[in-house]
Parts: C-alpha cells; sequence; structure tokens
C-alpha cells in the first residue's frame, strides 16, 4: 500500500512539472502577431519594451511593470511611414474613462533610425501611455500601464497546475485508501 500511495504522490509531481513548464511564457522573442506589446493601426506597427536594470538587467517587460521606479521605455517604429513624421509619447494616470491628469508628454522629430527612448518614473498604480503619428491621417496607439499592481488573474492561473495536481493526488489516495479498506474486511 505504501508503494502505491509513494507512486501516486511521484507521478502527481510529475504532471505537476509538467503543467507548470507548459505554462511558462515571457515577452521577448516571439513573432510580431503574437506580441502584446505591438500595436498595428491601418498597417503601421509600433511596439514598447520596458526596462527596469536596476532590478533585472535581463528582464524586458511590456505593460505589467513589477515595480515602482525607474523604468527605461524603448518604442519601435516598425513602419517607415511612422519614421518620417513628428511623434507624440504621452503618459497619463488612469486607464480607459477614468483618465486624469497627465504625467509627462514627449514630442520627437527625429527618430530616422525607428526608435524613441525615454524613461520615467512612476508610482504604483495605473497609467496610459498613447503614442500618436502626427500624420494625414493621425495615427493612435495605446498602451494600459500597470506600474507595481498585482493581477489576480495571472497569480490564479499561476496556481492553477498545483491545485490540480493537489486534487488529483487527493482523489487517488483517497480511492487506494478506500480500496484497502474494503479488502481489509
Amino acid at each position: 500500500m505504501i508503494k502505491q500511495v509513494i507512486k501516486i504522490w511521484a507521478s502527481a509531481a510529475l504532471l505537476s512539472v509538467a503543467f507548470y513548464s507548459g505554462l511558462a511564457a515571457a515577452h521577448g522573442k516571439v513573432n510580431l502577431e503574437a506580441d502584446i506589446c505591438m500595436r498595428n493601426v491601418s498597417g503601421s506597427m509600433v511596439h514598447l519594451s520596458t526596462y527596469q536594470p536596476q532590478y533585472d538587467p535581463e528582464a524586458e517587460y511590456c505593460t505589467e511593470i513589477p515595480k515602482e521606479g525607474e523604468t527605461l521605455w524603448v518604442l519601435d517604429l516598425v513602419d517607415q511611414a511612422l519614421r518620417d513624421m513628428p511623434i507624440v509619447v504621452k503618459i497619463v494616470r488612469g486607464t480607459g474613462q477614468a483618465l486624469s491628469d497627465t504625467v509627462t508628454t514627449l514630442y520627437s522629430t527625429n527618430h530616422s533610425n525607428g526608435t524613441i527612448k525615454g524613461e520615467f518614473n512612476l508610482d504604483p498604480g495605473q497609467y496610459t501611455l498613447f503614442v500618436t503619428g502626427e500624420g494625414v491621417p493621425p495615427l493612435h496607439y495605446e498602451y494600459p500601464l500597470r506600474i507595481q499592481v498585482t493581477n489576480y488573474q495571472d497569480l490564479f492561473l499561476k496556481f492553477v497546475p498545483y491545485i490540480i495536481t493537489f486534487l488529483l493526488i487527493a482523489f487517488f489516495t483517497d480511492r487506494l485508501l478506500k480500496r484497502r479498506q474494503l479488502e481489509s474486511r
């Protein structure tokens, strides 16, 4: 009986590792169509990357920024037409209908290499980064920023494999123990 319980627990542990490795995801090295940081308006595309090298020099974020403090950002103008027009980058406190005061604005006319760089130092909370290409017609892109805000949905999804594994272990252990009880009668 002990051997069977050990086999069930070992199988559940392996299952848990398999579930967890399948859920691992990162922002970097995905194709443009699947990248959550890519915005496409009328065939013109921009890509946002944010970094906090003081906390993790290798990590690249998009809109979920894990800590408050100095954050470097890079806006890649994928479309050549965007590189030839003035671009306004504006960060506003709030999201959706709850927009309030403008935190900062950057006006860029010299970005022929396709990148606009900057940094911000925002308090924890929600913000919106607006990118406007001042062409005819103007192109508007929007990125909701969450600074040091817990995303409970992602947190829940992170623990789902462990919850499933625990429930499976409990179920099979219960079945095994009940069968042993019936056999011993």
